[in-house]
């Protein structure tokens, strides 16, 4: 049952996420498709006039990182068999990154360095735990695979985005590195569900 309930709770915040950004991004001050090709995630998050539901934004991240917490710790754990300490601490940090990207918008010179180090934690941590994810269950089979697909993919993806900051297309890349966290929350969820 708590499998069930980690699983609801995954999709639910993972598909709320979605849903939040293209909200958010559609009420941006740019064109839809130039929000998401050069406009970061964080910039939905940041209370001033370009973005005026940035509260919905910033509702999705909070949520996502208590989803991980939440979903990780109360129901997922029971198929963690190796690396269990890592599983844990990993989660926690995704977690609280995801969290802290929420709460300390990026834009301001005060928290700016905060609001870093939790995308950071966020997604660097994110996939870090993925791939450990996928070698940490009993077996290597089709879920393991796509999770350490996407935990791959997201390290490149944030390799990439680190080293071209400045560039007009790093939101890109930015996207993509987070992007594999939000696709494993749902696929957990619906893992979870049928377990």
């Amino acid at each position: 049952m708590k499998s069930k309930v980690a699983g609801y709770v995954f999709i639910i915040s993972s598909l709320y996420y979605i849903i939040a950004e293209v909200i958010s991004a559609t009420f941006f001050n740019a064109s839809f498709f130039n929000t998401y090709i050069f406009h970061t995630i964080s910039q939905l998050g940041i209370p001033n006039g370009n973005s005026p539901l940035f509260w919905l934004m910033n509702s999705a991240f909070i949520l996502i990182g208590l989803a991980v917490i939440f979903g990780n710790i109360c129901g997922f754990k029971d198929f963690i068999v190796k690396n269990r300490a890592v599983f844990y601490i990993l989660t926690l940090v995704t977690g609280l990154g995801v969290i802290i990207v929420g709460l300390i918008h990026g834009g301001n010179p005060l928290t700016s360095g905060y609001h870093t180090l939790g995308a950071v934690m966020a997604i660097l941590g994110g996939n870090v735990l993925l791939i450990v994810v996928s070698k940490s269950m009993a077996e290597f089979d089709m879920f393991q695979k796509i999770v350490f697909t996407l935990g791959a993919v997201g390290l490149i993806a944030f390799w990439i985005m680190f080293f071209i900051i400045g560039n007009l297309y790093m939101p890109v890349f930015e996207r993509l590195s987070v992007y594999t966290l939000i696709i494993w929350s749902f696929i957990t969820g619906l893992f979870l569900v049928k377990s």
